[in-house]
């Protein structure tokens, strides 16, 4: 499982431009893809952690927790990132 993390706030334009980009993205993901995608979203506003780390670069896009994108989110940038983290062999789906 892949998790995608949208970090912004209410009432953020370019929050939500990459909420857009990203669902866009997900939905042209081949669904085998797709269906292996945790969106998550959170809110500086709700957070004080988030903000103090996040406030001056939302929307920020983490993907399994690293940093993919902040401020602007290109598509095919996202599209070519998720198709590699559901590449990447976990231990759980090896086969020996």
């Amino acid at each position: 499982m892949t998790i995608l993390t949208l970090i912004g706030k209410p009432d953020c334009h370019l929050c939500d431009v990459a909420h857009g980009i990203v669902d866009d993205v997900i939905a042209g993901l081949p669904e085998r893809l797709a269906d292996g995608i945790d969106v998550r979203e959170a809110s500086i506003l709700d957070d004080p952690a988030l903000y103090e780390q996040w406030w001056e670069k939302i929307p920020v896009v983490l993907i399994d927790g690293d940093l993919h994108a902040h401020w602007r989110v290109s598509a095919d940038r996202l599209r070519d990132a998720l198709v590699a983290a559901s590449a990447v062999p976990t231990s759980a789906g090896a086969q020996s």
